[in-house]
């Protein structure tokens, strides 16, 4: 079992893939973190098809069983994505687990997340998985070690602040660590290049007129394009670098391809805690106009953008980023925009 996210990233940059793996923990960016460089490590090593099995009540556990069973439609290998919200198989569920475990079909990886976990949430089918695997559970921080936390992403995200400016931040997210990581992210955008102390960090967080470009997002998220364009307008207008903006479109378009993938759309949903709740209603909006293959489309734009921006492929940077924010929107007219 690994014990820390970074031994399980270590873990995985070894070499092959574990047939199987369980990552759990109540702490869903952690559990949301660790299983995307697990499907992340998957593709790397060819695991080019993926199946997603959303468990709820009712579920069929015959279909994980199917699934070990059938051949791949491309010849490539397999990743068999289960999502057990509860961490609570069940019966039939534990006994379809540990039958896995027992014989993992070849080129095929199991991984199960779980967001919740505890001590009653183990038994024999865990314990297979651990046999057969890797497991991984993710307890939530303690308070005192969330400013440790807070100052290891700032510094991934190029965030350079004073141990001062961390402990701000750390007590405003009341040990939320999806706030903290969406103030971060934002950060990243508005302190590039210089040192926050707790004043400046607090005049940033302060300052709604900065979040320009997360207006932005919510506006073509929420399918008002007329705004999202005049923003877009308004921010080259004033300078603002394209590269630094497309970061946090592509956060907001993962979410929207991960959730629109999930077969209980409400429960995924629910599971990416948004901050605040009520932005729920936006993507509601949009998952609702798109379906998985446009934000898959939107995603591969992103990348186009990001390619244009950095000299690396031909047209107008701008240009792209605004049918990009056009797409997300109007999902109804994306094909016409994104031909």
């Amino acid at each position: 079992m690994a014990q820390t996210l970074s031994a399980f990233r270590k873990q995985l940059a070894a070499g092959e893939l574990p047939p199987v793996a369980l990552i759990a923990g109540a702490e869903h960016l952690l559990v949301i973190e660790a299983a995307d460089a697990f499907r992340e490590r998957a593709r790397a090593l060819g695991y080019l098809e993926r199946e997603v099995f959303d468990v709820d009540t009712g579920f069929d556990w015959s279909r994980l069983a199917e699934a070990g069973q059938s051949m791949s439609l491309f010849a490539s290998r397999r990743l068999i994505d289960l999502r057990l919200p509860t961490g609570k198989p069940g019966k039939e569920g534990s006994a379809a687990i540990a039958a896995w475990c027992e014989a993992p079909p070849p080129d095929t990886v199991l991984l199960i997340t779980a967001n919740d976990w505890s001590g009653k949430h183990a038994g024999a089918w865990s314990n297979a998985v651990e046999r057969a695997g890797t497991m991984l559970v993710l307890w939530p921080l303690r308070p005192d070690e969330l400013p440790a936390w807070i100052g290891a992403r700032m510094q991934a995200s190029g965030v350079d602040a004073t141990p001062d400016a961390i402990a701000l931040l750390a007590e405003r997210a009341e040990g939320n660590l999806l706030a903290a990581a969406q103030e971060i992210d934002k950060l990243a955008l508005l302190a590039a290049g210089r040192r926050l102390d707790a004043e400046a960090l607090d005049a940033l967080v302060s300052d709604d007129a900065r979040y320009d470009v997360f207006r932005l997002a919510d506006a073509a998220i929420g399918g008002d394009a007329g705004r999202a364009l005049r923003i877009v307008a308004g921010l080259r207008a004033e300078g603002e670098e394209l590269i630094p903006m497309l970061g946090w479109i592509l956060t907001q378009l993962r979410i929207l391809a991960r959730v629109s993938s999930a077969a209980n759309t409400e429960a995924a949903l629910r599971s990416e805690r948004f901050w605040p709740a009520s932005r729920a209603n936006l993507f509601r909006r949009a998952l609702r106009s798109g379906a998985a293959a446009h934000w898959e489309s939107c995603l591969r734009q992103a990348g186009r953008v990001d390619r244009i921006a950095k000299g690396r492929g031909d047209g107008d940077a701008w240009r792209e980023f605004e049918r990009l924010v056009a797409a997300i929107a109007a999902p109804r007219s994306a094909q016409a925009l994104l031909a």
